[in-house]
């Protein structure tokens, strides 16, 4: 229900760089009540980053403000811009408002889903704030400062102020159309290599909304980087999945797969014409509960799908003209997807119950479901599991860690008291740390290793060896690269160079390191297919790709942040790789997830996911 009108003094600035004082007093003063400050980046020869003028930008609220409003200084406004920011304020007095959603993010594609649904307003999935033109309740404005100066930390500005507002619990609303657009003038945030930007869609006068009432969507199909994917509310927490696997999972796959078929050939690439589709056609089961949407605004929304998704990889007049077939297609998938008839697809009915235990409760959940993917009774138990946890399931998958004996011990423990008949460690490839150059077989430790780190993960796997001789239980130990993907967990050197990379720190290479990782999906694949065989092989070594440092160094770079790189010469450089020709001469595994696509996601989890969420009624 709409909320009464609240009194409002608003105060404001325009973050800009001196090159742009021009752009940033026309801002300012398009606002007739003068209240519009312009502040300029402190030092605007140093390296930059909208971080030092965000300082100053939410550092100057008035004293008798109840809203603090800040705008980028390369916007343009709609008409009437101002007069709404005073309405939004004095309706929704206690929440951040931000008044732009761009067509590359996934809020852009939350704003997708309020036009078609008919709503004025959404709130954000967690992702960085839309800061073009965001407005905060005065003292929560006033709390900035010191959040960024004590927990920046390097982030970028929008990552910091998402977290800052998480911690808060303050819920981030934004409003569609937005009625501010994208300038496209170069970024001095250094942003520039993302490409073509501008709003999902975009009204040129700002009017009265018919309501302030404000949905979150529990899911969101969008198209990002080139991938069609989901974003599915899973009690307080997002997960993020391929489009086409959420559709499979939903009973819907093969019908929008019928439909693309019949709809024929596009006139665009291939890659970029079945994500399209799979876009649409998902945008139209979330939506088929509403009304039929407006086809002005479902075209418009439409159009814009394209632009969003490949703004890296096509030129602005190159997305312009693949904007309109992009929109047919995905209109007619939308159509498509409104008519389909969903059937959740539920395990075979003589399935096993599998149990995964161990590690983060979020990638135990993400592994239980991928294994439900594969036709697996697989559930997630969390903590410390008793015997009756397990009671009835045949074969445990345990996430190990040589820092958490005690919780092997007891998984262990609770598994020989419910009868379990087989048991798979997760283990990892750090057992071999020390080992000489070259690809190691699973038979190249003989006893245990020197290495501290290897010998953990070593002492790891005799503990579930020695317990499985005891209980008559078979126990196969799977020796994995380090995985990477949504909730990887930390201490590898994707996850670190991620964080260093989003948190603007110089990589340090040494040219004679190796790495070799595993994306998630085929860490599933690769366990389906162990469960899928005799457990005659007890000790399987398990990657998707192996790297150079430069190389993943490169990788870390496309799917991030661009870093600058240091050299390193230290000594004893590990160079070893693990061989993988174990488990496809005798299971016929292969990897064969898309490791970019793998490596894309963990960075925008890690960018995006990991710093807390608000709760709306």
């Amino acid at each position: 229900m709409d909320s009464p009108r609240r009194p409002v003094t608003l105060s404001g600035a325009v973050m800009a760089h001196p090159k742009r004082l021009k752009e940033a007093r026309l801002l300012a003063e398009a606002d007739p009540e003068g209240r519009i400050r312009v502040t300029t980046d402190p030092e605007p020869e140093g390296r930059p980053t909208a971080l030092r003028t965000a300082l100053v930008s939410w550092g100057c609220v008035a004293p008798d403000a109840t809203h603090h409003l800040v705008l980028q200084d390369d916007v343009l406004l709609a008409d009437g811009f101002y007069e709404q920011v005073e309405r939004v304020a004095s309706r929704v007095p206690d929440e951040a408002v931000s008044f732009y959603a761009g067509w590359e993010a996934r809020n852009g594609a939350v704003a997708r889903l309020a036009a078609l649904t008919g709503s004025p307003w959404a709130y954000t999935l967690q992702e960085h704030v839309p800061c073009q033109a965001l407005m905060l309740p005065a003292d929560v404005a006033r709390g900035y400062v010191r959040f960024q100066e004590e927990h920046g930390e390097g982030w970028p500005y929008d990552v910091v102020m998402q977290q800052y507002l998480n911690s808060l619990g303050i819920p981030v609303r934004f409003t569609t159309p937005s009625t501010v657009q994208h300038d496209e003038v170069p970024s001095i945030a250094g942003n520039s290599y993302h490409g073509f930007r501008q709003a999902t869609l975009f009204a040129d006068r700002a009017e009265e909304p018919a309501t302030y009432d404000c949905p979150r969507f529990p899911v969101v199909p969008f198209y990002q980087y080139g991938d069609a994917r989901c974003a599915v509310r899973r009690g307080t927490e997002w997960e993020y999945l391929e489009t086409e696997r959420y559709l499979r999972r939903e009973g819907l796959l093969d019908q929008c797969r019928t439909a693309y078929a019949a709809a024929g050939p596009g006139a665009l690439p291939e890659r970029v014409t079945r994500a399209v589709w799979a876009t649409g056609f998902a945008l139209g089961v979330v939506t088929a509960g509403a009304p039929e949407p407006d086809p002005a605004v479902a075209a418009a929304v439409l159009e814009t799908l394209v632009p969003g998704g490949l703004c890296e990889e096509y030129t602005a007049a190159e997305l312009l003209a693949m904007a309109p077939v992009a929109r047919d297609l995905a209109l007619a998938a939308l159509a498509e997807g409104r008519r389909a008839e969903s059937r959740p697809v539920a395990p075979e009915p003589g399935a096993a119950r599998l149990a995964v235990t161990g590690g983060d409760a979020r990638f135990g959940g993400q592994l239980a479901r991928l294994l439900g993917d594969l036709g697996h009774r697989a559930e997630y138990v969390p903590g410390v599991p008793d015997a009756g946890d397990l009671d009835g399931v045949p074969c445990v998958v345990h996430l190990g860690s040589p820092a958490d004996a005690d919780l092997t011990d007891a998984v262990l423990t609770a598994a020989g008291k419910a009868g379990v008949a087989r048991f798979v460690l997760a283990g990892s490839a750090a057992v071999y740390r020390g080992s000489p150059e070259g690809p190691v077989p699973e038979t190249a430790l003989a006893g245990p290793p020197a290495d501290p780190v290897a010998l953990g993960w070593w002492q790891e796997e005799e503990r579930c060896r020695q317990w499985g001789e005891r209980t008559g239980t078979r126990v196969q130990v799977l020796r994995l690269a380090a995985p990477v993907g949504p909730h990887a967990p930390a201490g590898s050197a994707p996850v670190e160079w991620v964080h260093l990379a989003w948190t603007r720190h110089s990589l340090t290479l040494n040219e004679r390191r190796a790495h070799q990782i595993l994306d998630y999906r085929d860490m599933a694949d690769a366990i389906g297919a162990v469960l899928a065989a005799p457990a005659d092989r007890p000790v399987l070594n398990v990657a998707s790709a192996t790297y150079t440092e430069e190389e993943l160094a490169d990788l870390v770079s496309d799917v991030s942040r661009r870093t600058p790189r240091e050299e390193s010469r230290e000594p004893g450089a590990e160079r070893w790789t693990m061989s993988t020709d174990l488990i496809t001469a005798e299971l016929g595994w292969r990897p064969a997830a898309s490791v970019f696509e793998g490596m894309r996601a963990m960075a925008q989890w890690y960018a995006c996911d990991i710093h807390g969420d608000y709760d709306v009624p």
